[in-house]
Formats: C-alpha cells, sequence, structure tokens
C-alpha cells in the first residue's frame, strides 16, 4: 500500500521523535491540525500508527515496515550495539580522501566523537550518506531511515549536530532496553580505560 506524501510525512516525524506526540507536535503548521486528524485516522485504519492514549499516537512496527523498516530484535539490537572491531568502525574524514584517523568503534562513541567534530565534517558525511550506510552496515535499518530524513529536511550547522545525536543517543536507549542492559553514556573504550 503506498502513502502519500502527507502520510509519508507524519510517519517520518513520528520515527523521528520516537515517542508517543500530540497532534500539534506531527505538524509543521497549526492550521493543519484538523487535517492531520484525518490522515492519522486513516493511518491508524491501516495499522500504521496506534494511540495508546486519548490525544497521544505513536508509530507501530506496522507503520516502521511502511517506511521500510524491519524490526529490531533483541538479537539484531545486540549486535548492532555491539563494539564494533577497527574496520568496521567509523572513520571520519576532512574530504573524500583526507581521514581524520578518529574512529567511532560504537554507537555510543560515535554520539561522543560528534560532539568534538567539526561541523563542516559532519555536513560532509551526511550530504554524502556516510552515517546512513554504516549505520545499515551495523544492521540498523531504524537508525539509517532516521539519519536520510534528517538529511532530506537540510538541517545544518549545529542544529545538525544536536539532531543526529539526540536522534543516536535515543535511538540506544531504545536498544539497550530492548537487549535489557544499562543504558551508558560512556564509550566501550572510556568504559575499558576506567576499569584499567
Amino acid at each position: 500500500m503506498s502513502l502519500s506524501e502527507v502520510e509519508l510525512e507524519i510517519l517520518e516525524n513520528m520515527l523521528l521523535n520516537c515517542k508517543p506526540m500530540l497532534v500539534t507536535q506531527i505538524v509543521s503548521e497549526p492550521k493543519d491540525v484538523s487535517a492531520t486528524n484525518m490522515y492519522l485516522a486513516g493511518l491508524t485504519q491501516k495499522g500504521y500508527v496506534d494511540s495508546p492514549q486519548k490525544e497521544l499516537y505513536t508509530l507501530t512496527d506496522e507503520g516502521k515496515k511502511a517506511l521500510g523498516i524491519q524490526p529490531i530484535t533483541k538479537e539484531i539490537a545486540k549486535n548492532i550495539i555491539a563494539y564494533a572491531p577497527h574496520d568496521k568502525s567509523f572513520n571520519f574524514y576532512v574530504d573524500t580522501d583526507k581521514s581524520l584517523h578518529i574512529h567511532a568503534h560504537s554507537l555510543h562513541d560515535f554520539v561522543n566523537k560528534l560532539s568534538k567534530i567539526d561541523l563542516k565534517i559532519i555536513e560532509f558525511h551526511i550530504n554524502r550518506n556516510d552515517f546512513e550506510t554504516w549505520f545499515e552496515r551495523l544492521g540498523d535499518q531504524e537508525l539509517a531511515k532516521k539519519t536520510a530524513i534528517i538529511k532530506k529536511r537540510k538541517v545544518t550547522g549545529e542544529q545538525l549536530r544536536v539532531l543526529l545525536q539526540t536522534t543516536v543517543e535515543q535511538h540506544c536507549q531504545k536498544l539497550m532496553e530492548l537487549t535489557e542492559q544499562p543504558h551508558s553514556n560512556l564509550s566501550e573504550t572510556e568504559q575499558l580505560h576506567k576499569h584499567h
């Protein structure tokens, strides 16, 4: 079943937010509230959206599938958050053939590195789909899709850094809960150094 442009935008907004949302949080313009309510009713009928509480809406697994995302199992989540060896880590570049020799070995490590990397480097990588590609290689279709949505919205500068960090941190939290591991803001490397 194909989605209209508006339905797609609603589902993408809900995916990026990853928590129950009010209609006013889903729409970009307040005047669109009544139209959005109609779309939400249709999306709820299709099983893409659920309303667990009055006036709050969440994206269902079916809604994620409609966006091309398969549900993340506990096993997949463990693989995604695992420490990646050097050859599978994310390597930050200044330019196409100029490595910074800064590597992110996990999603937590990635968030930490984002805070230290120059904004031009973040913009360079997002415009080339490098983050998206790495997340897919980790087995994380959902985070890759969220990154694609951020790119599509043409977010730049410090706003891009903050949005990427927040998105990855929230996603990590969800993965940690799925694997029943306590959440930590320390990367695996930092944890190793802390214990030795």
